[in-house]
This record gives structure tokens, C-alpha cells and sequence, in this order.
């Protein structure tokens, strides 16, 4: 069994195991570790209160830490803090420095420079995205009036699904507060390639005309849109025809269908609140937020940002924000 260091959550099962009675033999086995990792973390970190799991790992990240800190210069940091002030996530700025400079910086050391910043009086957590649980809907798929001539998911090519070509695209819209505003988004399924365009109203008229308006210049690489149900898209066979492209709609509540643009709202959520009153965003803003997503380094695209895999041009990101 090849070594690897424990994480804290493993930390954890190991203080709960050694709680219920389990032998260092047998936590090893459950948590997939040799049994003389699990002797020695026990005996290098147990106290007059026994194995403290959390003592344990801050202690190996600081062990880590001065192992690391020969080889990352405080130019280097320099570059993580501007990274960051760019909403890149700690996982995305590691990647992304081992992408462009081979260098090895783990994300959890990222996540304690930015705790220890807070700590001091800094801002930098305020660039670390806020996740929250998402309750599940129960319920039928009739409840949900349907779009006149919609097209079903059902009936969309299969080579859809498989993420191998570029020029799938979903598509929803977000709201402001108080229904104040609206912006539409799309995105490309294989590169996460992302199109904001804000809206001065839901009428399906004016969302058909900007969305048209902001596709075209990538119509050519459009070969299927698939939307959500809402009535703003009540004329889709118009956008259908301008653009070109067949238009599928996913099943209502279906959230799960238009998962990458679902997650994508999520993302554009960090710049514009369900607090805040949309009515006021301006093309510019939605630029600025496009630029910030088609230039983040992803984890699923190999680090590469969606701008490099849509148009197949490799850039020297850290280079560029130094």
C-alpha cells in the first residue's frame, strides 16, 4: 500500500473508531491505511486527553508548511493573493500553478494563508465562495404549465450527453430581488464557455431579441440549446430559427437536466446576490463577469480555463495578472 498523508476527515474517523473500541489493525482497514500509519499518528498525537484529531492536523499542515516554504517565494505569494482577488478558488490556484510552473502548492495551504490573512485583519476570505445546501423539490413533473411546440430533452441527440463535441449549450435566466431585473445565461456543455446577458424584463420578446443579439457571434459553434421551462422563452422557435440550432427543453423541476448551468448560476450568484436588484446591470458588468469565468482555471477542464478550450489558445494566466 503506497503512503499517502491522512486527511482530516480521516483524522476524525480515527478518534471515532478508537472511541467505539476498534483495534489500530482495524481502523487501518476501514479508513484503507497500513496499520502502522494508524500506530504512529496515535502516538504522535495523543495528550492527557487522548488522541486529538484537530491538534493533529493543523500540526501536519504546519510540518508541511516549512517543508514547502524553502521552495514558494513571497513573489509567489504575491501571485496567489492576486489569483485570489480574481475569485479563483484555492484548488484552482493550485492547479493552476503546477499547469504554468510545475510548482506543487496544496490547496489546504492556500485555504490557511487566506485563514491566517482574516485573522490579521485582511479581506481575502471575502473572494472564497459561500456554498449553502439546496433543499430537494418533491413533486410531479405535470404540475408545471409547458411552452407551446417545446421540443423534450427526450428526443435530443444522444452525443449530447456525451460531452465530445463543442457546441451544446443550456440556458436559464436569474432574478433579482423582488423581481427586479433579470439577466439570461448560457453555457457551452464541453468548455463551460459562459454567456451573460442582462435583460430590462422577462418579456419573452425582449429576451428573445438580446439573447439572438448576444449568440450571434457564436453561432457557428451552436449546434443544440436546451432551456428551462420558464414562460420568458415562450418564443424559442423564433430564437430557434435565428440562431439556427434545435432547442430541447428540459423536463420541469428537473434541475438535474441543465446541471452545468445550473452550477454556472451558482457561480455568477458570487457577483450578483439574490439580494441585489438586478435592474441596474449593465452590459459592461455582465462582460466583466464572463471575462472572470471564461479566464478561471476549472479542475474538470485539467486547469485550462474555458477560454482555452473553446478557442484552443493556451495563455500564461499567473504571467498575465503579475
Amino acid at each position: 500500500m503506497s503512503y499517502a498523508q491522512l486527511t482530516q476527515e480521516q483524522r476524525y474517523q480515527i478518534y471515532v473508531l478508537k472511541k467505539i473500541g476498534q483495534s489500530k489493525k482495524e481502523i487501518a482497514n476501514i479508513i484503507g491505511v497500513h496499520a502502522s500509519t494508524i500506530g504512529r499518528e496515535i502516538s504522535r498525537n495523543s495528550g492527557l486527553k487522548g488522541y486529538r484529531p484537530k491538534q493533529a492536523h493543523q500540526k501536519s499542515l504546519r510540518c508541511k508548511s516549512s517543508k514547502q516554504s524553502s521552495r514558494f517565494s513571497e513573489s509567489d505569494w504575491l501571485l496567489v493573493k492576486k489569483l485570489l482577488r480574481l475569485d479563483l478558488s484555492p484548488e484552482q490556484i493550485s492547479g493552476r500553478f503546477f499547469e504554468e510552473r510545475q510548482i506543487e502548492i496544496s490547496h489546504e495551504w492556500i485555504y490557511q494563508y487566506i485563514y491566517k490573512d482574516k485573522l490579521s485583519g485582511g479581506n481575502l476570505y471575502l473572494h472564497l465562495r459561500c456554498k449553502k445546501m439546496r433543499k430537494k423539490r418533491y413533486g410531479s413533473y405535470d404540475k408545471r404549465g409547458q411552452l407551446r411546440n417545446r421540443i423534450s430533452i427526450e428526443e435530443r441527440p444522444s452525443i449530447v450527453d456525451q460531452k465530445k463535441r463543442v457546441g451544446d449549450w443550456e440556458g436559464d435566466t436569474i432574478s433579482g430581488a423582488k423581481h427586479k431585473g433579470v439577466i439570461a445565461t448560457m453555457v457551452e456543455r464541453k468548455t463551460l464557455f459562459t454567456v451573460i446577458e442582462p435583460l430590462c424584463s422577462k418579456n419573452s420578446s425582449n429576451l428573445r431579441t438580446r439573447l439572438v443579439e448576444r449568440m450571434i457571434p457564436y453561432k457557428e459553434i451552436i449546434y443544440t440549446i436546451t432551456l428551462d421551462n420558464g414562460k420568458e422563452f415562450a418564443e424559442h422557435q423564433a430564437i430557434s430559427r435565428d440562431l439556427d440550432t434545435p432547442i430541447y427543453f428540459a423536463h420541469p423541476y428537473a434541475s438535474w437536466e441543465r446541471g452545468l448551468n445550473e452550477n454556472t448560476n451558482g457561480l455568477i450568484r458570487q457577483y450578483f446576490p439574490k439580494k441585489k436588484d438586478l435592474s441596474c446591470i449593465t452590459r459592461e458588468d455582465a462582460d466583466f463577469v464572463m471575462n472572470r469565468l471564461n479566464f478561471r482555471p476549472r479542475k474538470c477542464l485539467g486547469f485550462k480555463t474555458p477560454y482555452e478550450v473553446l478557442y484552443n489558445k493556451k495563455i500564461n494566466l499567473i504571467a498575465l495578472e503579475s
